[in-house]
This record gives C-alpha cells, structure tokens and sequence, in this order.
C-alpha cells in the first residue's frame, strides 16, 4: 500500500512564497507520476501541477504557470512545490496524490492514492 503526507502549508501573505512537501511510501513511488490538486470551501478539486516518474515532465494549470514549480526527489521518497508570489485565490487545502501511470496528469480519475491535505492560506 502507498501512504502520502503532506506537509508546509501554512499562512503567508499575499506576494510570499511557501514550499509544500509530500512524504510518500511504498514500493511505486519512483515509478509513479504524481500531483498536486487543491481544494477552496464550496469549490470542487481543482489541479495544481503534475509530474512524471523520471522527473523530466511536468504540467501546470494556467493560473499557477509561472509562479509554482514541482519537483521529486525518488531517493527520498519526496515530491515538492515551491510556491511563489502567492495571491488570495490560492487559499485552499492542498493534496498531493498519486498516479496509476509514470507520466504527468491533470485527471483526477488516474491517482489512485492521496494525502490528508495540508491548509494554504494567503492573506491580503
């Protein structure tokens, strides 16, 4: 079984940055893709970011591009996002999950396992 943990999340104000961790266990992980989704009160799930196994692929929603950035490290089980000029409407609980398959996704219906989230919020 594969069992995730995140961790980081936090209050910060708008413009500052925060870095998310997630601590995976299980045999899969580094053959896995994974990802970040998020979730605001009365607000379905929403993808974040994604990545693949190796590392060399990654995915971002529109309306974080060019201010969140995923990584992993597979030596330590480890899968990360660094979140940079952070505005309100990020304010959310953030998941990570993992995939069935090794490439990046942005389908809810491809991860099978999930973290217990980890609270983001940005102050004005």
């Amino acid at each position: 079984q594969v069992q995730l943990v995140e961790s980081g999340g936090g209050l910060v104000q708008a413009g500052g940055s925060l870095r998310l961790s997630c601590a995976a266990s299980g045999r899969t992980f580094s053959t896995s893709g994974m990802g970040w989704f998020r979730q605001a009160p009365g607000k379905e799930r929403e993808f974040v970011a994604g990545i693949s196994w190796s590392g060399i692929n990654t995915y971002y929603a529109d309306s974080v591009k060019g201010r969140f950035t995923i990584s992993r490290d597979n030596a330590k089980n480890m899968v990360y996002l660094q979140m940079n000029s952070l505005k309100p409407e990020d304010t959310a609980v953030y998941y990570c999950g993992l995939a069935r398959f090794a490439g990046a996704s942005s389908s809810h219906e491809t991860y099978d396992y999930w973290g217990q989230g980890t609270q983001v919020t940005v102050a004005s």
